[in-house]
């Protein structure tokens, strides 16, 4: 706390004593305080009457009233008869002060042979110290649960980020901003909710567990059902599921669920990640845009109070009013490829070619996939500041209806900022005739190798034959606005339990 002699976590205990030799000790005083009769685990609940920050914040209403809080010694000042120690609870830490005079000699007695990280319960007058620290005056307190291994040494501003994301709850403990980050991803959660219910969506759950992966282009985990004795796949999107309730009449639905997608780990990437879809009826790509500048522009906003935020080293501008940039255009201004003059399939792969851009072994040589490469190769990486790129290639947008303006592009976008795709959005394919060609042209890249092409769903095309409505569908990555609404390079940052590897 404000005092320089408080000693944190680390410094209490001595250096000198091994973690086996801790751990044993702490164990011996507990089985010691249990026989004495004060078993901390027996204890139920605790009559919690305040909280550290509420406590700060209303000091004038609460000076010399009585209080209850609960939480976690984070550090001891011994002086003798009287000792200070520091509390972290719920919202934040509170400095307490305790004296033999006050507690009694048994009780005080019974509270020196307490540890740092102990969870305690303590009943108290709120007071401010002659150095004008903020406290509480302790009258009574209590063990209620020990803490049988000491807190990592030196543990606040570790840079081990392996241990921090595999013990998360130590991670916590230590580091309280870190709990801001999940804060600000609930925050956000909850204003998309409020934003789309508003709008009259309707919020519904579909399977984690399909008989066919598809709805995107990725490889599925697989799993077995033993009582039907069939392989089944953990879905990697909700789309499917989602437009045929757009089908059976449910006008406009979201759901934000987990997706599942059996691939590489990076920065950006996690195998178990949250996303939410959602399909309006009646709408295209150009109100999907609305939507998604409303949410993340909106929560910016609401959590932050400017639509300026800072991410990966940039300052971004979130003020409503993105920009909408076509894929032609912007590969004609960001590598100086007008596409729009090039009508030869040959010609637009040599294009690519010609700046280094090559394309994937199992993709057709064609107008749309050298256009698509030269994008993904090339411009993705200069995109800074929030733009909607628009009008993919009909070749990687399988499910997406095509332009009737030019049959070779999509009505699909993108939202890019600093180089990260954050949303994909689409004016739904609804013709159940094209559809099941599009299928068939991803089962034959699948039989080419690319086991991230789409899966035939016949059931899917089955609705698709009772009618969908023109719709509009979008897909926007939980887990990447907050990574920027939090000001964070990597995935596992915003992820309460990022995957990762066993320990040998």
């Amino acid at each position: 706390m404000a005092d320089e002699n408080v000693v944190i976590a680390a410094e209490e205990e001595s250096s000198e004593v091994n973690l086996s030799e801790q751990m044993k000790i702490r164990r011996e005083k507990l089985a010691a305080a249990q026989k004495a009769g004060n078993n901390p685990y027996e204890i139920v609940s605790y009559n919690v009457t305040a909280y550290s920050e509420d406590i700060r914040n209303n000091f004038e209403q609460l000076e010399g009233s009585e209080v209850s809080i609960a939480g976690r010694m984070m550090s001891r000042r011994d002086m003798g008869k009287a000792n200070f120690i520091d509390i972290a609870d719920n919202k934040g830490r509170i400095q307490v002060y305790i004296r033999k005079d006050d507690v009694g000699d048994e009780v005080f007695a019974y509270y020196k042979t307490w540890d740092i990280g102990d969870i305690v319960g303590l009943t108290g007058k709120v007071f401010r110290t002659r150095r004008g620290e903020i406290s509480i005056h302790t009258t009574s307190i209590t063990l209620l649960s020990k803490s049988l291994i000491p807190l990592p040494e030196k543990f606040h501003g570790l840079k081990d980020t392996d241990l921090r994301f595999r013990q998360r709850y130590v991670d916590l403990i230590m580091n309280p901003d870190v709990k801001k980050n999940f804060i600000i991803r609930a925050q956000f959660i909850k204003f998309m909710r409020k934003y789309l219910d508003d709008r009259d969506y309707i919020e519904v759950e579909t399977p984690v567990l399909n008989t066919i992966a598809g709805g995107a282009s990725a490889r599925p985990f697989i799993t077995h059902h033993n009582t039907l004795d069939l392989n089944m796949y953990m879905r990697i999107a909700t789309e499917l599921p989602l437009k045929r309730l757009i089908v059976g009449g449910m006008d406009r639905v979201y759901e934000i669920g987990r997706i599942f997608r059996n691939e590489g780990m990076d920065p950006k990437h996690n195998p178990e990640f949250t996303s939410i879809e959602l399909y309006q009826a009646y709408a295209d790509f150009h109100d999907m845009m609305d939507i998604a500048e409303g949410i993340i522009s909106g929560a910016a906003k609401e959590i932050h109070g400017t639509y300026e935020v800072e991410w990966m080293g940039e300052k971004i501008d979130l003020t409503p009013g993105w920009r909408r940039l076509t894929m032609v255009d912007a590969v004609k201004e960001y590598v100086g490829i007008d596409f729009n003059a090039i009508t030869d399939d040959a010609e637009a792969v040599e294009a690519a070619k010609n700046i280094g851009v090559e394309l994937a072994e199992t993709a057709d040589k064609t107008w749309g996939n050298a256009l698509y490469a030269c994008f993904d190769q090339r411009v993705e990486e200069k995109l800074i500041q929030p733009t909607f790129i628009t009008m993919y290639p009909v070749e990687v947008s399988p499910l997406t209806k095509a332009s009737p303006a030019d049959p070779r592009l999509t009505e699909r976008f993108e939202l890019f900022v600093c180089h990260s795709e954050l949303a994909n959005a689409y004016s739904e394919l609804n013709d159940p005739i094209v559809q099941r060609e599009r299928f068939m042209k991803q089962l034959e890249l699948r039989d080419r190798g690319d086991d991230e092409a789409e899966m035939l769903d016949e059931d899917f095309l089955t609705a698709m034959e009772y009618g969908m409505p023109p719709t509009g569908g979008m897909g926007i990555g939980v887990d990447r606005v907050v990574m920027m609404l939090t000001n964070n390079d990597t995935i596992r940052e915003v992820l309460l339990f990022p995957t990762m590897k066993p320990l040998a």
